[in-house]
């Protein structure tokens, strides 16, 4: 049985269009996919993101447990720090993709993808045994409110209250702790839109409030509430993988070009460094590259890539690209194939049109990338 966020009512009262996600009850939009879209790239919206998941790490021995068990260099960071980070198994594959924000020397925040919470859960507690480290899972206890775009910042000082808080000063993937609303809350510099934005973790009945109070405060620059088709359509704009589609456990963070969170040049021993290691060194056989569509219409997820007669990739991400005008999307495609320019071909419903490998980001305007 589905889940309700502590925003449901206000979705339903907005008239959202309410589907199953992640074993929660979520918006997909609340006008148009379009509609939404286009206020994040030009000036602010506001998105539920409170089913995603939370686990607070803790302990004498928190930062070498969680650079064991993550392959970015979590001990880089200093209270205050965010770090984007993959979560791998032995085999290199892929567990999840996460963002890890540094509360204090020995206190972190993991924030998980929603429809992976159980099992992250489960492989983050297996491997405590050999350390000093307490954990808690706070998925219950914590709602998440973004407010994202070129006018998020304006947005948020209207509810940030207490006057100590200096919004401007927070860079970006750096958090601090203070009152929105006058409500506890941990301010974070962070998103999945490409735009410049705010997380706010807030206690679940503190959530409500706070949202009528953004709408309010964003009147004047036409916030609007965004859901989760749009959140897919900026992300993929900028290139930014899904777990589910882009990544899992049959892919490897070389392969999805995530190599640069893995931190191999480090001496710290983390799980999948060996099989990633040796890819490092050997190469891989196909590798998730951008593509753009040469004319109308665009693949989804499963459709295949040619070059000639021959399949070399299969797509993973694909829809029409509000801010850059044409169809985009990520695909696995062969090495020798996979590199910018290349010309192939895509296969839909047995009608075949062209793209092109390009580098990423699809849309390179952003407030933030």
């Amino acid at each position: 049985m589905e889940k309700n966020t502590p925003l449901y009512d206000q979705h339903v009262e907005l008239e959202a269009k309410i589907h199953a996600f992640a074993g929660y009850r979520m918006p997909i939009r609340y006008s148009t996919v379009i509609q939404e879209h286009r206020a994040v790239r030009e000036s602010v919206g506001l998105f539920d993101l409170s089913h995603m998941g939370e686990f607070r790490v803790s302990g004498e021995q928190a930062e070498g447990f969680l650079d064991y068990l993550l392959t970015n260099d979590i001990g880089s960071t200093v209270p205050g720090q965010a770090i984007y980070t993959t979560m791998c198994f032995p085999d290199g594959g892929i567990v999840d993709d996460l963002v890890v924000y540094r509360l204090g020397p020995e206190e972190f925040l993991l924030v998980v993808n929603a429809s992976n919470i159980d099992k992250d859960w489960a492989w983050v507690n297996s491997h405590t045994d050999s350390f000093e480290v307490e954990t808690s899972n706070e998925c219950d206890d914590t709602g998440l409110i973004a407010i994202q775009g070129p006018n998020a910042q304006s947005v948020v000082e209207e509810l940030v209250t207490g006057g100590d808080i200096d919004l401007g000063s927070i860079g970006f993937y750096e958090h601090t702790s203070g009152k929105v609303c006058d409500r506890d809350a941990l301010i974070a510099r962070t998103g999945y839109t490409g735009e410049d934005g705010f997380e706010l973790y807030l206690a679940p009945p503190d959530c409500p409030p706070v949202w009528y109070a953004a709408l309010e405060a964003g009147k004047s620059f036409g916030i609007v509430p965004v859901g989760l088709g749009a959140r897919d359509t900026l992300r993929l704009e900028m290139g930014y993988v899904l777990y589910g589609n882009d990544i899992d456990h049959t892919t490897t963070p070389i392969e999805a070009r995530l190599g640069w969170v893995v931190k191999l040049k480090t001496d710290k021993d983390f799980i999948g460094r060996e099989v990633l290691s040796q890819q490092k060194e050997d190469g891989v056989s196909s590798r998730l590259s951008g593509f753009t569509v040469e004319g109308r219409g665009f693949p989804r997820k499963g459709d295949r890539l040619y070059s000639g007669d021959r399949k070399v990739g299969i797509v993973t991400s694909g829809t029409l690209g509000p801010a850059v005008g044409t169809g985009v999307g990520l695909a696995y495609v062969e090495t020798a194939f996979s590199k910018k320019n290349t010309e192939l071909e895509a296969e839909v419903r047995s009608r075949r049109f062209p793209v092109k490998i390009v580098r990423t980001p699809f849309y390179k305007e952003g407030s933030r990338r």
